[in-house]
């Protein structure tokens, strides 16, 4: 919201959708074949933003058509309290036999998030009894102060099928005036941009009347593996803006916090000082560059641990932070205030290094038509190198020099230089950079038990994130978790037990848990014993295998690599009639799995190794996608067939 600097508008009568009589049709509807299997449809919905009268109007028809539908009976608005309130809530139920029930019980008004100035609520509340094959209809109103104005988001898509929507916006800026933001610029100008917009669906505008009809709306995607939401749903935000185009915007913000940037992580005295402490005169660019990284690890990232109190920070005689020197003094700060002293250390020491705001990819992606900076989240830090860019991320604690956060990599920011900036996209990790190596070495005994041991080596993402887990929580926490997770992994039968880690705390290092396996494995058939042929396999969720077709992109986060090495020790006198044959299935430049097996006298050792050299794909690749995959699971699943000894065999 911004503030709007004109008079309050006089309060006129309230434009609002209005209750529908269903048609004949509509009540006896039983499924909807435009979305086949679907547990309930939209029939209408309808969201009016007028900013003249102040309000914001919901309004919705909905027909139940499985049991699962009706959960739809409880719609939450949220609000921000203090600035708006939710008022004129009517709604209804009517059944298939045209029987209609209004509501009448009170809505509930929930907190969700409660700041010193800042509440955000939501009004919660159920329609009448609904039974399959009901019609739910209901409207609101959310009303704001007459000193704000509102630049709305239209979510088109809807977890379920929607028939029909309306949207209107009606901007209350009349001709002369204007609005500032908290800069003090002028904004004059209403700019939107539509996300992933079908052919045909534009915004219209007449007489400053912004409408937008949609008909036959897919259901919000929610298939595996997907980007963050606001890249694969249909979407239209409006914003009011000083720019003349994105080039313009994107130009002067960018020049505007460099030079803001590079103003705040301007050495000083005491920063100069802390460098010449940590480096040394004969060190190179590089040495110099991760001795100082080494040194702001150290210090206490309240983003991982937790922020003092007032009375704890009393105590301690720590002032409030209000500069990177005090970052330094007082050994801590948040990972953004981290990642600023970095910069600020390094270009002390010499150093070319420079902020880049970006954003978490986890989260969303980003959007270049949405004129606004708060769609970075983090900051991260370039440093150039011997006239290379290296990336670090100070504010990540446990990130190896080098490396970045996985939702930092491939991710939208602004590649700040030292007067100006621009638009850049984070380098991606290699496969080789995110490495799981289990290792096991097993001993079959003749009734079917196995023991034995486990190694699993981390490298990468993994590591990083078991680390940042064991800073949140305590040891014994990081063991169930880890355990819970491999568990997943193992065959029917076995268990895992937690060991020990090693180099848990050592972030420029892999580390590795030891852990126990023991309990009963594989499959007694008269004279032949079956066993999963790949250990780590026999029970793994390959993804991408039931979806035949898929319209959404594909966001596997980070390229990986597994390695698995498993040696069995057979039992006496059991021999080896098959065991997993040489499996090579290719993907020329997205993907490889290799797998052996060696049989010996008394052993059998299997061997596998899988890489994923992607990130993001398009729809248009699934196709090979599901088909690299399909071939994946069927290799992962051969097994390994022993022959029992004459008089084990017991028949």
């Amino acid at each position: 919201m911004q503030v709007l600097l004109i008079a309050p508008l006089a309060n006129t009568a309230m434009l609002r959708a209005q209750f529908q009589e269903p048609t004949a049709d509509e009540l006896k509807m039983t499924s909807d074949p435009k979305a086949p299997g679907a547990a309930a449809v939209y029939l209408y919905r309808e969201e009016t933003t007028d900013d003249d009268r102040h309000f914001h109007t919901y309004y919705a028809r909905i027909k139940v058509l499985t049991e699962k539908g009706k959960e739809l009976d409880t719609v939450r608005i949220p609000y921000e309290r203090g600035e708006s309130k939710v008022v004129h809530i009517e709604g209804r139920t009517i059944h298939a036999d045209g029987t209609v029930i209004a509501l009448t019980a009170k809505p509930d008004d929930v907190v969700d998030v409660k700041a010193k100035h800042y509440q955000v609520d939501t009004i919660v509340f159920t329609l009448p009894p609904v039974d399959v094959g009901s019609i739910l209809e209901y409207r609101l109103q959310v009303r704001y102060n007459d000193d704000l104005v509102v630049s709305p988001t239209w979510n088109l898509q809807q977890p379920y099928f929607v028939h029909k929507e309306h949207f209107m916006f009606h901007p209350a800026v009349p001709e002369g005036f204007f609005l500032r933001n908290d800069r003090g610029q002028m904004l004059d100008r209403l700019m939107w941009t539509g996300v992933r917009l079908p052919d045909g669906v534009t915004v219209q505008n007449s007489k400053n009347y912004y409408t937008l009809d949609v008909t036959d709306v897919p259901p919000i995607p929610d298939d595996d593996w997907m980007p963050p939401i606001n890249g694969v749903s249909w979407k239209v935000s409006f914003f009011y803006t000083y720019a003349l185009n994105r080039s313009a915007f994107w130009d002067y913000e960018g020049s505007q916090l460099a030079q803001v940037m590079n103003l705040v992580t301007q050495p000083t005295n005491a920063l100069k000082d802390a460098a010449a402490g940590i480096v040394s005169a004969g060190d190179s660019d590089d040495q110099k560059a991760r001795k100082l990284y080494a040194a702001v690890m150290k210090l206490d990232n309240t983003d991982f641990s937790r922020v003092k109190s007032e009375a704890e920070r009393k105590k301690e005689k720590l002032k409030e932070i209000t500069s990177l020197d005090d970052v330094w003094k007082q050994k801590g700060g948040t990972g953004a205030q981290i990642a600023f002293l970095y910069a600020g250390l390094a270009r002390a020491a010499g150093l070319k290094a420079y902020l880049m705001p970006v954003v978490d990819r986890d989260d969303a992606i980003f959007d270049i038509g949405n004129l606004t900076l708060k769609q970075f989240d983090d900051y991260i830090v370039r440093l150039v190198i011997n006239g290379n860019d290296v990336y670090v991320d100070p504010a990540e604690k446990m990130c190896p020099f080098g490396t970045l956060l996985w939702t930092h990599t491939l991710t939208g920011g602004l590649r700040l230089a030292d007067t100006d900036a621009s638009l850049a996209s984070t380098p991606a990790s290699s496969y080789k950079d995110n490495v799981d190596q289990r290792t096991a070495d097993l001993t079959l005994d003749a009734d079917g038990n196995v023991a034995g041991v486990a190694r699993i080596l981390l490298t990468g993402a993994d590591a990083l994130r078991w680390r940042q887990l064991a800073l949140r929580n305590d040891e014994e926490e990081v063991r169930k978790q880890f355990i819970d997770a491999l568990r997943d992994d193992l065959p029917d039968g076995v268990e895992a037990s937690f060991d020990h880690f090693i180099d848990l705390n050592d972030y420029e290092s892999s580390m590795m848990a030891i852990v126990q396996i023991s309990g009963h494995m594989g499959t007694a058939t008269g004279k032949r014993y079956l066993l999963p042929g790949l250990f780590f396999q026999s029970r793994a969720k390959h993804p991408f295998i039931a979806q035949e077709k898929r319209a959404t992109p594909i966001d596997v986060h980070y390229p990986r690599m597994e390695r698995d090495e498993v040696v069995y020790s057979l039992p006496s006198g059991y021999t080896v009639e098959s065991a997993p044959k040489l499996a090579d299935v290719k993907w020329t430049g997205f993907a490889v799995l290799h797998s052996n097996s060696v049989t010996k006298e008394d052993s059998v050792e299997v061997d596998r190794v899988f890489a994923r050299g992607f990130t993001y794909l398009a729809p248009e690749a699934y196709n090979d996608l599901h088909d690299f995959y399909l071939k994946l699971a069927e290799a992962d699943q051969q097994q390994l067939v022993l022959l029992r000894p004459a008089a084990a065999r017991g028949n």
